[in-house]
């Protein structure tokens, strides 16, 4: 018997998610699915921080149910971006999810199908974002903007007379602010120098 949970969500405190509970309790009987946990979320669906879809989805990560049963996909996500991201990550937990108006069911071979298409867009979606990261990297370079950190302004002397002196690395790195392996950057660059002066 697989173990299902029900996401409800409705827009405002007004209305009562009884109806999709309904619906949803039918389906899981119909299917011979054991209902393990219920989810329910009273907010828009714009909003991106949703304490029960949240819920729902830390528990699909532990395992704690098989098939995710909802009253309609608009339930779930707030876009079809969004809807997309959840799919993706419960075909990766290996859950299923069930959508009871459309009649969507990521267990049979359409659905399998739709989690094959979703996942080909999802992946056409981030390999677009990477392209046009590198798109911008690339005309910022042309413009001869600064891509990345700016580099630490160091004054190499200070740190190789500190050093000169007798400080170790740990209480240079402490005196300039910065890390062990930096101090030990300036030093190696300027070695041929302290050499001579030594």
């Amino acid at each position: 018997m697989k173990r299902a949970a029900l996401y409800m969500r409705v827009s405002t405190v007004d209305q009562h998610p009884e109806t999709q509970l309904y619906d949803l309790q039918q389906m899981a009987s119909q299917r011979g699915y054991e209902i393990v946990e219920q989810y329910t979320d009273r907010i828009s669906g714009a909003k991106a921080r949703r304490p029960g879809l949240d819920g729902l989805l830390r528990d699909a990560r532990r395992g704690r149910f098989d098939v995710v049963l909802v009253w309609a996909s608009d339930r779930i996500a707030r876009s079809t971006k969004h809807f997309l991201e959840v799919l993706d990550e419960l075909n990766r937990l290996n859950v299923e999810f069930v959508s009871f108006r459309e009649q969507i069911d990521t267990g049979g071979p359409l659905g399998r199908a739709i989690v094959v298409i979703i996942g080909a867009i999802a992946e056409l979606e981030r390999s677009l974002i990477v392209e046009r990261v590198r798109a911008g990297m690339r005309q910022a370079k042309l413009e001869g903007r600064h891509i990345g950190r700016k580099p630490l302004d160091l004054d190499h002397a200070a740190i190789c007379g500190d050093r000169c002196c007798g400080q170790s690395l740990r209480q240079i790195s402490r005196c300039y602010r910065i890390p062990t392996a930096t101090v030990q950057r300036v030093l190696h660059e300027h070695a041929p120098t302290l050499e001579m002066s030594a």
